[in-house]
């Protein structure tokens, strides 16, 4: 039986994973698990050098440039991991405040980035995002409890109250939990400044917005009135 990890390292590793192509936390857990043994504990992490992690990787490391593995063995080591949520600023906001618009979490790592996997971010930036307006209202640290059970399930009901769902990466059956949710997920390609996406977002917001956007903003009439009469002709 693998010996659990404890939160911190399961960060670290997750966060690790996100820099190497090809390579999931699961299969990264195996690859140092072969090199430094279990339990896994931060000092063994600490004195892992990069010519034992690379040769730990194998083929699988082949491809993944150099600088690509250096900075996953620095986040193994904990650089950076530790950084406080509170790296951003967050708008004055209050329930009522914006009407028409809709709540929007982006899966983050660090300061306002979009740059996150949903089962692995370090949190979530929640934003208020209106066709003229955008407010960072919360951060919500993604880190989860140890008596967590289901980990996506849980994340999931930590941006319950948001519409939409911005992310670098979400597997099948997470994305299921956040739909039924009633979040919207929806994934990029490549990271980005979270307010450059929502910028785009709100161009679609001042536009024509599809019917279950139009729905949350509260225009599900005017939006959708359309629709419905070629559904009758």
């Amino acid at each position: 039986m693998t010996a659990p990890l404890s939160r911190e390292l399961a960060l670290r590793i997750g966060l690790a994973a996100n820099e190497l192509p090809g390579i999931d936390a699961g299969a990264l857990i195996s690859i140092l698990g072969a090199v430094v043994g279990v339990p896994m504990t931060e000092e063994k992490f600490a004195n892992l050098g990069m010519k034992q992690f690379r040769q730990a990787g194998g083929e699988a490391f082949l491809r993944i440039p150099s600088e690509k593995q250096k900075a996953a063995l620095r986040i193994l080591k904990g650089d950076g991991v530790g950084e406080a949520l509170d790296d951003v600023t967050l708008d004055s906001f209050l329930e009522g405040d914006m009407p028409g618009s809709i709540r929007v979490a982006c899966a983050s790592n660090a300061a306002e980035e979009m740059d996150g996997h949903f089962g692995s971010c370090r949190r979530f930036l929640v934003y208020q995002v209106s066709a003229s307006e955008t407010r960072l209202i919360a951060v919500r640290s993604a880190i989860e409890p140890d008596d967590v059970e289901e980990k996506n399930k849980w994340r999931a009901a930590l941006i319950a109250d948001c519409d939409v769902l911005y992310v670098i990466s979400i597997g099948g059956p997470a994305a299921a939990k956040v739909v039924r949710a009633g979040i919207h997920p929806i994934k990029l390609t490549s990271a980005s400044q979270a307010r450059d996406i929502l910028a785009n977002l709100q161009k679609v917001l001042a536009d024509s917005p599809p019917p279950w956007l139009a729905r949350v903003m509260g225009q599900e009439a005017k939006s959708l009135a359309p629709f419905l009469e070629e559904i009758e002709e």
